[in-house]
């Protein structure tokens, strides 16, 4: 038997929301008992069955006490000292405390908690909850596996006109996006039809980009603020410095103005450590350092003149590639300049020609990158013309270690922020090369081809997981190391630390033989001057003796032509 129940409903009210409400009960159908049926069943007895909603477990308990946690409130002064004693009084607190030590609830209340304390003590040390099993083999396993990377992702220039990719920043809340600024480092390289827009990138959607950044000028740089994730401040192609909060838009908030700003590209823009977290300070081929705040961009704060004589002399300052600045390092910084020396500065010196502490002369070319090692901050990588050197503050006029001269020009090169003896370089046939100083000096423990065209800028993720790589003509490419160049090894710090002093000390020791054999060689010509000095001394005659001599010498020819004798 079928039974259908017809329901009409108009079309109007289709997709109407329904309203409910109570009604007596109403029969719609009803269907009378079939004989026929009850044939095809058994009767059976009545049995009970028990139901219950919770699944079945076996008995089981656990080995450690129960504790239940309770909050309370408490007033607390210093050391527990009641208020009417006085805690930096010796003599107070020496009466109070032999008063205490004598009650009788003090001697009971310790032996109590001493017992307690022993149980959980005891208990804690039977096992280590923390201790990491088959370490030994992990660590065997990961030695043995070979250093690779492979492309993730390629975020090109949306633009027909490609522009060179001149810096990149991660995000520095977990890395999932990159700033890159656009912008052509060519004289009058700029075009009508080019655009001036940079743009930040989400690492898993290369299609388009998530933020576009407006700008009056191309942006030769820009730096993420590590306080703050949606501000970041970028130096322009005509000297200026921009200033964006993401969560406004794409365009600045601010802009410094035109007269108070650099006079040529703004190479490197940096943020400080303070309070506020809207301090910065940026380099120039000009020659200046400049600092900003960003809440009034109208003039800076502060400027420093590179000039080697420590004049302040602006015609003769030597213009800035690049710049470090290492927190824990708060009043120094490092400044690359063009003409291959790296200063070494002090915002906080008394006198201005005390800022520019020392120099290092380092590369034949402009110092493209400078960076500190994030584990020894002492010991820090350049990179310039062919090759990249690694420096010792205490060491001025070499570098403690250096790679051999590449076939091409290094551009950008950075530190590993999760392994110590590792750095990455990038030059002009698009080659990424990994360089692990414990593994091999001389040459790269891993090159890897990115692209047909030259790179110029470099930056690893804080995690060591990711690099990006700029590209010439506005790739950015997107790579991720295996877990072997991402992992802090065994003891890694402590043989890299050694390394460098190692390499310090031989770098002291080949520098006062130097300065040893150079000041014999001085001393032994000044001697031989001096005798030389006596020797023509001794040789030369006063002009009343020289006429003399030649007047003698003249009467004797002539007498001996009279003669026909030739002169003795």
């Amino acid at each position: 038997m079928e039974i259908v129940h017809v329901y009409s409903k108009l079309r109007a009210d289709f997709g109407r929301p329904c309203v409910f409400s109570d009604r007596p009960a109403e029969l719609l159908v009803d269907l009378a008992p079939d004989p026929d049926l009850s044939k095809e069943f058994v009767q059976r007895s009545p049995r009970d069955v028990a139901l219950q909603s919770c699944p079945d477990m076996s008995e089981h308990q656990v080995n450690t006490v129960g504790f239940e946690f309770e909050s309370r409130g408490m007033n607390h002064v210093e050391g527990g000292w009641p208020k009417d004693i006085n805690s930096q009084d010796m003599e107070q607190t020496s009466r109070y405390r032999k008063k205490v030590e004598k009650d009788e609830d003090y001697a009971n209340s310790i032996l109590q908690l001493g017992q307690i304390m022993e149980h959980f003590i005891k208990q804690n040390n039977i096992i280590d909850i923390y201790q990491e099993y088959f370490q030994d083999e992990d660590d065997v396993e990961d030695g043995e596996e070979p250093p690779t990377a492979r492309t993730i992702n390629i975020f090109r220039d949306p633009n027909e006109v490609k522009r060179t990719v001149t810096c990149l920043s991660w995000h520095p809340d977990g890395g999932r996006k990159l700033a890159a600024a656009y912008s052509t480092m060519v004289f009058q390289g700029a075009t009508r039809d080019m655009s001036l827009d940079s743009y930040i990138w989400d690492i898993e959607n290369p299609n388009r980009p998530d933020l576009t950044l407006k700008s009056r000028s191309l942006l030769v740089c820009l730096d993420y603020n590590p306080k703050d994730s949606h501000t970041l401040v970028a130096g322009c192609y005509n000297g200026q410095i921009a200033y964006w909060d993401t969560r406004k838009g794409s365009q600045p908030v601010e802009m410094s103005s035109l007269e108070q700003s650099h006079r040529d590209p703004v190479y490197k823009v940096v943020w400080l450590q303070s309070k506020t977290g809207t301090d910065a300070f940026s380099v120039s081929t000009d020659g200046q350092v400049l600092w900003w705040d960003m809440r009034k961009l109208s003039d800076p704060t502060e400027s420093l003149v590179l000039d080697p004589s420590k004049k302040g002399n602006l015609e003769k300052a030597f213009g800035a590639m690049s710049l470090e600045f290492e927190p824990t390092m708060t009043p120094k910084f490092l400044v690359g300049t063009e003409r291959g020396v790296i200063m070494s500065c002090n915002r906080k010196a008394k006198a201005p020609a005390d800022k520019i502490v020392c120099m290092y002369s380092s590369h034949h070319g402009p110092v493209y990158a400078v960076q500190r090692n994030p584990f020894i901050s002492k010991n820090f990588l350049t990179v310039g013309d062919w090759r990249a050197c690694i420096w010792s503050e205490d060491i001025k006029d070499s570098p403690i270690m250096f790679t051999g001269y590449q076939m091409s020009h290094l551009m950008d090169a950075c530190w590993s922020p999760v392994r110590p003896s590792i750095f990455f370089t990038v030059n002009m046939d698009g080659m990424l090369d990994t360089w692990d100083l414990l593994f091999k000096q001389t040459d790269p423990m891993l090159s890897i081809k990115v692209c047909d065209e030259a790179l110029y800028s470099l930056r690893v993720q804080d995690k060591g997981c990711f690099l990006a790589c700029g590209s010439q003509q506005g790739s950015t490419t997107l790579l991720k190391v295996c877990d072997g160049l991402s992992t802090l090894q065994r003891n890694e710090k402590n043989l890299i630390a050694e390394m460098f002093e190692r390499e310090t000390k031989r770098e002291k020791i080949l520098e006062a033989r130097q300065r040893e054999i150079r000041l014999k060689e001085r001393s032994r010509s000044e001697q031989s001057r001096a005798e030389d000095s006596g020797r023509e001394a001794d040789d030369t005659e006063s002009p009343e003796e020289m006429m003399a001599r030649v007047e003698a010498e003249f009467y004797s020819i002539l007498a001996s032509q009279a003669t026909g004798r030739k002169p003795v």
